[in-house]
């Protein structure tokens, strides 16, 4: 076993040359590892996978990601209070209406992905995380002093807050890939597993505040609770090292519009793997968003006198079970990640579909449960698979491309979904239309099988165990034999021991 510096509940991370590996026998050769690194020098900082730090971030995550959309998810609960004051109001279109300003915010959250990937590239993840708070602050603040302006709303609430989350979001996911590397999987089914635990609740926060104040006090309310995206930001400091710190150099230096020019024309995009991934994803996620803004209003008007805010509970708590459950599945070498999320949005729509001729309350309660389970998986897949594809280098600008692709579905499926309910009167078809997407999605996720895989970008660890996981990808049938691998870089290993203890010794 190499020396991994341990001491207390940490782990420090050793770093290691790359001179020694052999390109030939399938190991990074040295000027390949200087630019997977994106240095000369060829060094790369080992994912301690555990100690205090890496599972205070684990929470930090958790915390972040539950705040953001517990409050996001629970729109359905706002959305009846906005519809309200339309109709008192003798407005028109009420549905759409005041369904635009919750699209609006998961659709901004998305859309400026990109954009926080490459800010988080150049200000740093501690940085991004924490203006992000700050921006979802002031637009619920801001919002509770035009909360009976639609139109205003859709700007304070809508793009504010979304461009808040977005910025906390993104980085909230790639922190995770610094410090986690065997159980990526599992930590990313936790982490996602905060929004599904404050969906469980925020709905009767939310409505306990609308009942007991109104809605401007409610936007003041969680104001509180989204300042702790600030609070989180302070742990997110990625694994210090010679490569990593000379790589944030390079970037402080480069202007943000040079920055910007470079991410639209990224290596991932030469990925195929990727490209069909990121463009199936958009696709399934048309309806997603449906049943979250309008399932409230579908239990009062077709279960009149049951609790409307129950079935998005039972999303929420099979979510979460979910993303744990399928987290934890992830990790094992012989899953694919990718079919796990194919089969969750086939599922996703034949329920959603199903939700529409629901004639007992108690059965929509079971198809909820059966909704927030596939959603949970999907959600865990994310960030897993957008590493194996691309690898822990390119990982954030995967994250944010995907999201962005996916903000323009989100943002129009439920104002379509509005409309068609103002024309109808009914939320049957709406349902019954939003369950089609996902399951066209899953289809076409099989074309990602179709396509040739390009080997992911990742950096040289420094022991026999990473550097076999760091070859492995959990995407393609395939597995490389460790066993013959560890003889080939025998001298490696050997270099790699000494370095360490002359390292450790200075």
């Amino acid at each position: 076993m190499l020396n991994e510096g341990e001491e207390g509940d940490k782990k420090k991370p050793v770093i290691v040359p790359a001179s020694k590996a052999s390109h030939e026998n399938g190991s990074v050769g040295k000027d390949e590892s200087a630019k997977l690194n994106g240095t000369g020098s060829g060094t790369a900082s080992i994912p301690p996978d555990g100690g205090v730090r890496a599972w205070s971030i684990m929470v930090a995550s958790f915390l972040v990601n539950g705040v953001l959309f517990g409050i996001i998810n629970s729109y359905s609960q706002i959305y009846k209070e906005l519809e309200t004051r339309l109709v008192e109001n003798k407005e028109t279109e009420v549905a759409s209406r005041a369904s635009l300003v919750g699209s609006l915010t998961i659709g901004t959250t998305f859309f400026l992905s990109f954009f926080a990937g490459i800010l988080t590239d150049k200000i740093g993840i501690q940085k991004t995380t924490f203006i992000g708070g700050a921006v979802a602050v002031s637009g619920l603040l801001l919002s509770s002093f035009v909360a009976s302006k639609v139109e205003l709303l859709c700007l304070t609430y809508g793009i504010m807050y979304g461009t808040g989350a977005s910025l906390a979001y993104t980085p909230s996911l790639v922190i995770l890939g610094h410090y986690f590397k065997r159980h990526l999987g599992f930590v990313n089914g936790v982490v996602t597993l905060g929004s599904s635990t404050f969906t469980i609740i925020m709905p009767y926060i939310i409505d306990l505040l609308l009942r007991e104040t109104s809605l401007e006090t409610t936007f003041k309310c969680l104001a509180i609770p989204t300042s702790i995206v600030m609070l989180s930001a302070l742990m997110f400091k990625p694994i210090p090292g010679p490569a990593a710190e000379e790589q944030v150099e390079k970037l402080k230096k480069k202007k943000f519009g040079t920055m910007l020019k470079e991410a639209v024309n990224v290596s991932i995009w030469k990925r195929k793997k990727y490209l069909v991934w990121a463009t199936v994803i958009p696709i399934a996620l048309f309806g997603y968003f449906i049943p979250y803004v309008y399932i409230a209003q579908f239990v009062k008007d077709e279960f009149e006198g049951m609790d409307d805010k129950l079935p998005l509970t039972c999303i929420g708590i099979s979510s979460g079970i979910g993303r744990l459950f399928f987290g934890w599945i992830a990790d094992h070498p012989r899953v694919n990640r990718i079919f796990l999320q194919q089969f969750s949005f086939f599922s996703i729509g034949c329920l959603t579909i199903t939700l529409a001729f629901a004639k007992s309350y108690h059965l929509l309660l079971a198809i909820s449960l059966g909704i927030g389970l596939f959603d949970g998986c999907f959600i865990s897949m994310i960030g897993p698979i957008a590493f194996d594809i691309c690898g822990s280098k390119d990982a954030s600008q995967a994250i944010g491309f995907l999201l962005g692709m996916s903000s323009i579905p989100l943002t129009c499926g439920p104002p379509i979904a509005g409309k068609i309910h103002d024309i109808t009167g009914s939320y049957q078809l709406p349902f019954l239309l939003a369950g089609v997407p996902p399951i066209l999605g899953s289809l076409m996720m099989t074309f990602i099988y179709r396509v040739s895989s390009e080997p992911a970008e990742e950096p040289t660890y420094a022991n026999d165990e990473e550097v076999g996981e760091a070859r492995q990808s959990l995407t393609d049938l395939k597995r490389v034999n460790v066993h013959s691998f560890k003889k080939e870089i025998g001298d490696f290993n050997s270099t790699t021991l000494t370095t360490s203890n002359e390292t450790k010794n200075v």
